[in-house]
């Protein structure tokens, strides 16, 4: 598995409720894009940036971070092949990202995705 960023997805009740701290106050004012469940906002000069979750709308559990990654299907052939517990089996959603949800040995649930090039 070959990781290229990693993203924390926070819970949170509203997404606009929420934004104009991230936005605002932290300084993440860039909207990369918002499907009404999840958001992610980006701060136009350092780059960093959060995701804002109220609830995944295809799976059957929320991520704590997403691995963003090149080969999303080896990863998911890797974490098989180690006996890790798919939460949500590899899928090309509605949105256009390539991804599974497994769960580390510690219990968090992690969402390993690609976004169409």
């Amino acid at each position: 598995m070959h990781a290229t960023r990693i993203t924390a997805n926070l819970r949170v009740a509203d997404i606009e409720a929420a934004k104009s701290f991230y936005a605002d106050y932290l300084g993440l004012g860039t909207e990369e894009f918002n499907l009404g469940w999840v958001a992610r906002y980006t701060s136009p000069e350092t780059g960093a940036h959060v995701q804002l979750v109220t609830g995944d709308t295809t799976s059957p559990e929320d991520s704590v971070i997403s691995v963003h990654t090149p080969d999303v299907d080896a990863a998911y052939e890797e974490a098989q092949r180690l006996g890790y517990e798919i939460v949500h089996p590899l899928t090309t959603e509605s949105w256009g990202v390539r991804r599974f949800l497994v769960r580390a040995p510690d219990g968090n649930v992690i969402n390993v995705v690609r976004h169409r090039d």
